[in-house]
């Protein structure tokens, strides 16, 4: 084949290659960017993301049913004043009640003028009365026939068995009065200061006790004896005042007589 023959060829080859990229590129269907994504048409809707309620109109029966279940539930209940809540609430209304009213009017000023008068008297009763018979009643825990002793009743009447128990019959008849006059100081039917001696406490005990008077009095007279006057206590001493407070701490007091007594 002669050159002109191929040159012919080649020049109509290339014409019909522009041909055909020139009404590729006018195609209408045809895109410059193969990943490019085609425009939405305007006849497509696009669904919501998120659900819509729709309104409702239910019958009285139905809405009824649905509020008793909005109303049991766990928040609402304990949105629910307690017992302490309305306590407060009624404290709080009470001491409103009682702030002086705005109007002019004294009936409000009333409860808090007898509530003001109320807890004065209190205090002033408390000063008078409270404060001296508690340091008395301090006083005479302290003290007992002349001797700073604090300890109790039982206490007593334990290091008594004690002393008793080592041979030691003195210590055992002091305590053991002791621990007699102490109990009955526990129980207030007498009253013992730290001045008050053995025979003291015997009349007082004998007004509580008419029918152990004997006994009391002999009980004070062998405390006497051992404390004052050197005497040795003995078994039988020591035993006669334990049965004494035994007997006494079995018994109520009798003060039938006792205004006759102290007339007298």
């Amino acid at each position: 084949m002669c050159a002109c023959g191929r040159k012919g060829s080649i020049s109509s080859s290339s014409d019909s290659w522009r041909r055909g990229n020139r009404a590729t590129r006018r195609s209408p269907t045809r895109s410059r960017w193969p990943c490019a994504r085609p425009a939405a048409r305007p006849d497509r809707v696009r669904a919501l993301p998120w659900p819509v309620d729709v309104p409702v109109d239910p019958s009285p029966p139905d809405a009824r049913e649905l509020l008793i279940r909005e109303l049991s539930d766990p928040e609402y209940q304990a949105a629910q004043p307690t017992l302490l809540d309305l306590i407060g609430q009624a404290i709080s209304e009470w001491l409103q009640s009682l702030v002086a009213p705005t109007d002019g009017s004294l009936d409000g000023l009333v409860p808090l003028v007898i509530a003001v008068l109320l807890a004065v008297g209190i205090v002033v009763a408390f000063l008078v009365w409270g404060v001296p018979r508690i340091n008395r009643r301090s006083r005479a825990d302290d003290g007992l026939f002349g001797a700073d002793e604090r300890r109790s009743a039982a206490r007593l009447r334990a290091d008594a068995a004690d002393a008793a128990a080592r041979g030691d019959h003195t210590a055992a008849t002091l305590d053991a009065f002791r621990a007699l006059a102490r109990g009955l100081q526990e129980r207030t039917v007498v009253t013992m200061l730290p001045g008050t001696t053995a025979h003291e406490f015997a009349g007082q005990a004998s007004a509580a006790f008419p029918d152990l008077s004997a006994a009391v009095t002999a009980a004070a007279d062998g405390f006497d004896s051992v404390r004052y006057a050197g005497a040795s206590g003995t078994p039988a001493l020591y035993r006669s005042i334990v049965d004494l407070d035994a007997s006494l701490s079995r018994r109520s007091p009798d003060f039938t007589d006792a205004p006759d007594e102290v007339s007298a």
